[in-house]
């Protein structure tokens, strides 16, 4: 197992009513920015719990954060915690709401000239506004690690950076509010669950038995519980297991001292960024593809995966992949995600912007760093 250093100091507060749990956990005193998305909060009661949990605090609100946070738009919210001297920063719905909250937070402290340089250039963090959320939404894991994608439409870019700094002070959890989502909603939840803990998973092995098995178990959890949202979505246990496991499959866990693959996810971002394909149906098109791109690095753990999560028998090694990638698309089918380069207008112009634009950074994505546009362009030619 390679050497490491994990730090993790997010509280949870996870069950049915704990948003009325706010007032104690935020600091007496505090000049709170509630941080929100399009308006479904105030459609589901969340907003009204929330405000009432806030009685008593200063509070200045912030709406409008898009599902794939804006950097224009999290810059205005920045302005206003400058402005209006913000403590305290409190997010209210999705990993995208929250990405954009630990943005805004670490860019209202940031001393350089421009802060998306944290971003694009890796600029240091030095400094943060305290935040937590109310998350409402099962699916990046955001509200139990430090990590952030944010995008900039003038660049068609979709970046991601990461601050001890940004941990959340804690996180409420209240799976109720997920009753009103869609469904399409929760089945990009799973598949950005499911593909978390694959690229932490299938890697190059550097013995971590402990750590294959959690993954694993996840993995197994999500299959048996998934399928059950669709025939029962009223069902508390099963919305409250749903958002367990995406909070755990990227807190940070399974990823102590082993290999750790994001291809599938930064080509993902850069098809978001280019044809706004939701951010759970881009992993589900790029994944098979990456795998056959890389079949003879990954072919053990693929086969690995077949047979301890698929239960596939098949000793022969090329064809026990090929069945493990089946197998895997036939998961995401089962979540009505049929993910096409067609259904999404991935065209080959497309492909070769983003391959072009990732070697303009000079970026190689992988465990092995050993991909690149030209290789991208052979993985999206890969998928279906």
């Amino acid at each position: 197992m390679n050497n490491f250093e994990y730090c993790n100091p997010v509280r949870i507060v996870f069950g049915k009513g704990t948003i009325a749990r706010i007032s104690d956990l935020i600091p007496q005193g505090s000049k709170v920015l509630m941080v929100y998305g399009g308006g479904s909060i105030k459609k589901n009661g969340v907003y009204d719990q929330v405000k009432a949990a806030l009685k008593g605090f200063d509070v200045v609100e912030f709406g409008g954060v898009e599902p794939n946070p804006q950097y224009s738009t999290l810059m205005k919210a920045v302005t206003i915690v400058q402005e209006e001297n913000v403590t305290f920063i409190l997010s209210v719905g999705g990993g995208s709401t929250l990405d954009g909250s630990k943005f805004i937070a670490a860019a209202a402290k940031y001393e350089g000239d421009d802060p998306w340089d944290i971003l694009e250039k890796g600029a240091a963090v030095n400094d943060a506004v305290p935040l937590a959320d109310v998350i409402t939404l099962p699916a990046t894991g955001s509200e139990m690690n430090c990590l952030a994608v944010i995008s900039k439409k003038e660049t068609t870019e979709k970046l991601a950076f990461g601050s001890p700094l940004v941990f959340p002070k804690f996180s409420i959890i209240d799976p109720t509010v997920t009753f009103t989502l869609p469904l399409r909603q929760i089945a990009n939840g799973v598949a950005d669950t499911f593909v978390h803990v694959i690229e932490q998973y299938v890697t190059h092995s550097v013995n971590s038995p402990l750590q294959d098995r959690q993954a694993e178990a996840l993995l197994l959890a999500l299959l048996d519980e998934a399928p059950k949202v669709f025939t029962a979505p009223d069902d508390y246990d099963v919305r409250a297991n749903l958002f367990w496991m995406a909070t755990q499959a990227l807190n940070g866990w399974l990823n102590v001292g082993v290999a750790q693959c994001w291809a599938t996810h930064n080509i993902g971002h850069e098809l978001t960024a280019r044809v706004g394909v939701d951010h759970g149906r881009s992993l589900a098109l790029v994944l098979p593809g990456v795998w056959r791109h890389q079949r003879k690095e990954k072919g053990e753990r693929i086969a690995q995966l077949g047979r301890r999560v698929f239960q596939i028998d098949e000793p022969n090694l090329d064809k026990a992949i090929d069945a493990t990638i089946a197998a895997t698309i036939m998961f995401f089918q089962s979540l009505g995600i049929n993910a096409t380069k067609k259904e999404y207008g991935v065209t080959d112009e497309i492909i070769k912007a983003i391959a072009d634009l990732v070697d303009s950074r000079g970026v190689k994505f992988g465990d092995r760093k050993n991909i690149g546009g030209k290789e991208i362009i052979e993985i999206l030619n890969l998928c279906d």
